[in-house]
């Protein structure tokens, strides 16, 4: 009896409830801004129907609505400058809005400050839900993971969530579906689709006693297997910290912005002070306009548009990335792929896609090639295996099951079955030997059938995996970009040169032990390097592990990849589509034309009314828009590549 866990109900609304918590959240954010405007609107509709009341009434109207509405859209900023204060790191763009404002009080303009805080609020308003957009839009890739775990309780199977499963219990794993946890076959025999956990492209036979990992795909049939590892340390859940990690890695521009504000800020609280004190000294100028012209460059000069949209502007790249299916570690990675200059692939898994075709028939003497493959097509005919199902593909002709009998299938060897009363052996070279059936040594490369025909040597099939279909666009792109195409493997010489040429490489290296691979790519990047580009490689499997993480900037395949070529990556292509190699370039670029044109639009505006406040031109008004039309124009900019 299988009963269906309420977890599973859960696990359905997951996405719900995220927008559901996206959704308070911003309310949150929001409620504090339009409890402010809601003072500052009903304040200035007051003092504007109450100038004669009693002489007191401005001063209850500040009292009762300003005020309040000064600590409210500015609570957050106060105390963060108080708290940065304490830390001795006083120049920052919340001392510069904490000391305007309250410069700004002292000089009776209390609805400037609330409205200098209130702006502000507003900006920081734009950046959160633009970062929670891209962060949604990253999570909603990490649907590739195994949802449900068919539990044994007792007598019954329960659908529970695979964070559920502890270590020891069983679970089911019907034909067609991922195996939920790493852990131990303890019941039933079957075929998994490994290909991007191995790297081999062959599918992998498991039995009792065998270790499965979470993500492979069960193929053939049914199995039972004991669960050695919790769900937090499984190969799938480790994608989940990927998201986190785009936000706590900052690019070199993001760096660039904090150096520059550390130079920045007190060279204009400098300046400010000069303003406000050598005038009154040196000419006998009035003190409260001078003071006046100091806190106006103060507001205007803050850097809070930088500081917003900056970051914000690698938020949006790493968003757009994460609508094209690509899960970007860090918003380093997306200044590296700015100036790449050579990418790398590895081959099985990576080019090729794990799907096998016929690529020849070699037929013995007194067999045609009709006929071996129509022999072979009948005793593969009741086979579900890989290797099969592509013989019985490439057979055009309609199977008469009826014709098979006596069908045996050898573990680790083949098939032998009776077709149209002949005994027909299909399978590898030790099947040949085990049935002491003279066969030539086979020097081709890939997935080799033989067949023999009442005991006599028939000819052989030759099996190849299949190039990804846009393997060749992908590379032709790159190239058409002047980047250099490359390729390491640990296949022989002839299969690697066989790709390369069917790709159009410009180079490769082959018969590599995931050591070799390591150096090899050390060289290419002493020779890129040099030339102040970096290198791209590509991989799938475990034993691109180490060339993945030795690489300026390293790609794992993330549908169904290896967990540990996914955790050194950092970048990875959930969807397993070369051609979002060239598309990730073109974002980061693209990502990179938006921050510039944020830090030079910004800086630009700034030094303008910085220059007109000094000579007492610009007003404090003129420097509340400047200084938060700036930020929300540069949020806005920075949004389009979200919306890309």
């Amino acid at each position: 009896m299988i009963q269906t866990n309420t977890s599973v109900q859960c696990c359905k609304s997951k996405e719900e409830n995220a927008n559901l918590n996206r959704f308070f959240l911003l309310t949150s954010e929001l409620i504090p801004v339009l409890i402010s405007s809601f003072l500052l609107l009903l304040a200035t509709a007051i003092s504007h129907v109450s100038d004669n009341w009693l002489g007191t009434g401005k001063f209850v109207v500040v009292i009762v609505f300003l005020l309040p509405a000064y600590l409210i859209s500015g609570w957050n900023v106060l105390v963060q400058a108080f708290r940065n204060a304490l830390r001795g790191y006083f120049f920052d763009e919340n001392f510069l809005m904490t000391i305007a404002t309250i410069g700004a009080i002292c000089l009776g303009e209390i609805s400037e400050a609330v409205v200098v805080m209130l702006f502000f609020q507003i900006g920081e308003l734009f950046q959160g839900y633009s970062i929670r957009r891209s962060r949604g839009a990253i999570q909603s890739l990490i649907e590739i993971r195994p949802q449900t775990a068919s539990l044994f309780v007792g007598d019954s199977i329960e659908v529970v969530e695979p964070r559920m499963v502890s270590i020891g219990s069983k679970v089911l794993v019907r034909p067609g579906e991922k195996i939920p946890l790493d852990g131990e076959v303890i019941d039933g025999q079957s075929l998994l689709n490994t290909s991007l956990l191995t790297g081999e492209s062959l599918p992998r036979e498991v039995c009792v006693g065998d270790q499965v990992l979470a993500g492979s795909i069960n193929q053939s049939a049914k199995l039972v297997v004991r669960v050695t590892k919790p769900f937090d340390e499984s190969s799938i859940s480790r994608i989940f910290e990927l998201v986190e990690q785009a936000s706590t890695k900052k690019a070199p521009t993001e760096k660039f912005i904090t150096r520059f504000a550390r130079i920045y800020t007190p060279i204009v609280v400098l300046i400010a002070s000069f303003i406000a004190i050598l005038p009154p000294l040196i000419a006998s100028a009035d003190p409260m306009q001078w003071l006046n012209r100091a806190l106006v460059l103060l507001v205007i000069s803050c850097p809070c548009g930088l500081v917003i949209s900056i970051p914000l502007g690698y938020f949006g790249g790493i968003g757009a990335a994460a609508k094209h299916g690509i899960l970007i570690k860090g918003s380093v990675y997306l200044d590296a792929l700015c100036k790449v200059g050579s990418v790398v692939f590895d081959k099985t898994g990576t080019l090729t896609q794990g799907i096998f075709s016929i690529s020849s028939i070699a037929p013995s003497e007194g067999f045609v090639t009709s006929d071996l493959l129509e022999v072979a097509a009948y005793a593969e005919s009741f086979s579900n295996h890989p290797v099969a199902q592509s013989i019985q593909n490439a057979y055009q002709g309609t199977i008469d099951q009826s014709r098979v009998a006596d069908l045996t299938e050898i573990p680790g060897l083949g098939i032998r079955a009776r077709v149209n009363g002949q005994v027909v052996l299909a399978g590898n070279e030790r099947l040949m030997d085990h049935e002491s059936i003279s066969h030539p040594i086979s020097p081709l490369t890939g997935t080799v059938v033989h067949i023999a025909v009442d005991s006599r040597y028939a000819g052989l099939i030759l099996i190849q995996d299949l190039l990804k279909p846009e393997a060749s666009k992908t590379i032709r792109q790159l190239q058409g970009d002047r980047i250099h195409v490359s390729m390491l493997t640990g296949d022989n010489h002839h299969v690697a040169n066989a790709i390369s040429l069917q790709l159009g490489l410009d180079s490769f290296k082959s018969e590599l032990l995931p050591e070799d691979k390591v150096l090899q790519l050390e060289k290419m990047m002493s020779v890129v390097n040099a030339k102040h580009k970096n290198v791209i490689y590509v991989g799938d499997g475990i034993n691109d592990a180490p060339v993945i993480a030795r690489a300026d900037v390293g790609f794992a395949m993330g549908n169904l990849g290896s967990d540990v070529a996914i955790e050194t990556a950092d970048v990875v292509l959930m969807t397993d589509s070369l051609l979002k190699i060239p598309k990730i370039i073109e974002i980061a670029r693209c990502t990179r034309r938006v921050v510039v044109q944020n830090i030079s639009f910004a800086l630009g505006i700034k030094l303008m009314f910085i220059f007109l406040a000094a000579f007492g031109v610009a007003t404090l008004w003129e420097a509340v828009f400047a200084d938060v039309g700036v930020a929300l124009l540069a949020i806005l900019n920075a949004t389009r590549l979200i919306r890309s």
